[in-house]
């Protein structure tokens, strides 16, 4: 009988062991649980976790962005549909309890340490200013946006003219030329298809909108976009419609298309009458007045850079995550050295640069800036120079690139850094 007391005894013993660590486990899990999500190199897929994040965002859940910890990391309140979200779109996560977040985000508030966190809580609305014909390139921001699986709107000049812009909070520009002189591609493309269909619907589209010309249609567009970054939008572009988008608004008033573009000679004072009061981010310029030759202006550096493709790179600069985070936020990165890559309008000539420019990234040696940012009123810009970040020379007609075979690209994760930036721009206004 004893025996079997014994027995009992050590039975509801083990039972009740049992209970208290099941019962432990139950209180790890419903506590206030998150989920880290890196962005070092303990990430498996780093442009698909920024969708993760922007999917969050748009469920009206707080995502905070936890700026240089770990390549920028996301930390996101425990949710099992998220982490689910994640499994399925394969983007890396560690589920961390409340001390351990909480710790986290003690370390990172010390004044000594370069980190800060960053609350995000509604998702920004994007818009992307491209022509609804086909053309025969690729744009990377259109790329990485279907690749991370974050949604957006087309919109052209129409929309923009008839007030649509106000409706978005980010606008990128497609690969535009924004002179009037459809990519100064006349020379070498005039008989394709893809070109006369260019300047055809552009020239419709100007005369349905009450415009003689393409170029002075495409000249008050881009006043306009001036307008809506100045009332506090945020503007992003890249490759050509960076530099042509500051010519256009040097240019008001001022013909610099030559008449196979426009129908009448230019004018042959141009580069004397150019008003760099109106640019954005660059000034005393110099138009290209050849128009077969393949460039716009001595703002772009690619017919005459020296930089050999092995040794084409370009470096991020450290700013304050505390006292500077708008650069902060839009140079997260597990890499500080990204390779360079070509386009139409590659890099631009630092003496060329307003003052009051921001350069994010740069290629010291050459003299050349490649991701500039500033400031406008209430809004915010960015420039991005070169076509595509994994494709190093895009050409006319190349196949897209295959953003599944360059998951963990630092040079696309800066584009998507501008995707989220008005969230967590948002947020600070408020606090």
């Amino acid at each position: 009988m004893e025996d079997l007391s014994q027995m009992m005894h050590l039975s509801k013993l083990k039972s009740k062991i049992l209970l208290t660590f099941l019962f432990l486990f139950v209180v790890f899990q419903t506590q206030a649980v998150y989920l880290l999500v890196p962005m070092d190199e303990k990430q498996h897929d780093h442009l698909k976790a920024y969708g993760i994040a922007y999917w969050t965002l748009e469920k009206a859940i707080e995502v905070k962005w936890l700026l240089n910890y770990r390549g920028g990391s996301f930390l996101i309140a425990y949710d099992q549909q998220i982490e689910n979200e994640c499994l399925v779109r394969g983007v890396s996560t560690e589920k961390i309890a409340d001390v351990q977040a909480n710790a986290i985000l003690a370390d990172i508030a010390r004044p000594e340490v370069n980190q800060d966190a960053i609350s995000m809580q509604k998702a920004p609305k994007i818009a992307v200013y491209s022509p609804s014909n086909k053309q025969p390139w690729d744009d990377a921001v259109t790329l990485v946006l279907t690749y991370a699986e974050i949604a957006y709107d087309v919109i052209y000049d129409e929309e923009i003219l008839t007030g649509k812009l106000k409706d978005y909070d980010w606008l990128h520009l497609h690969h535009e030329d924004f002179t009037g002189q459809f990519g100064k591609f006349y020379r070498t493309y005039q008989h394709m298809p893809w070109y006369r269909e260019e300047v055809e619907t552009n020239q419709q589209l100007a005369g349905k909108m009450g415009f003689l010309k393409v170029s002075e249609m495409k000249q008050v567009v881009a006043r306009e976009i001036r307008q809506y970054v100045s009332m506090g939008g945020f503007l992003f572009a890249m490759c050509a419609a960076t530099d042509t988008y500051d010519i256009s608004l040097s240019a008001m008033g001022v013909d610099i298309c030559e008449s196979m573009y426009d129908g009448d000679p230019a004018d042959p004072q141009m580069n004397e009458k150019l008003d760099f009061e109106q640019t954005l981010a660059f000034k005393n310029f110099i138009i290209e007045k050849d128009p077969f030759e393949y460039e716009f202006s001595n703002i772009d550096v690619t017919g005459t850079r020296k930089v050999p493709q092995n040794q084409d790179y370009f470096s991020l600069f450290d700013f304050s995550a505390k006292w500077d985070p708008v650069p902060t936020m839009l140079t997260q990165n597990h890499k500080n050295l990204i390779r360079g890559f070509m386009g139409q309008t590659t890099a631009y000539d630092e003496d060329l640069l307003k003052s009051n420019v921001l350069v994010m990234g740069e290629n010291k040696a050459a003299n050349e800036a490649r991701y500039i940012h500033g400031e406008l009123g209430k809004g915010f810009w960015t420039f991005y120079g070169g076509h595509d970040p994994e494709d190093y020379r895009h050409l006319v007609g190349d196949p897209p690139t295959d953003l599944s075979l360059h998951p963990n690209s630092p040079g696309y994760r800066l584009i998507l850094n501008n995707i989220l930036f008005p969230a967590a721009k948002k947020k600070k206004q408020k606090t």
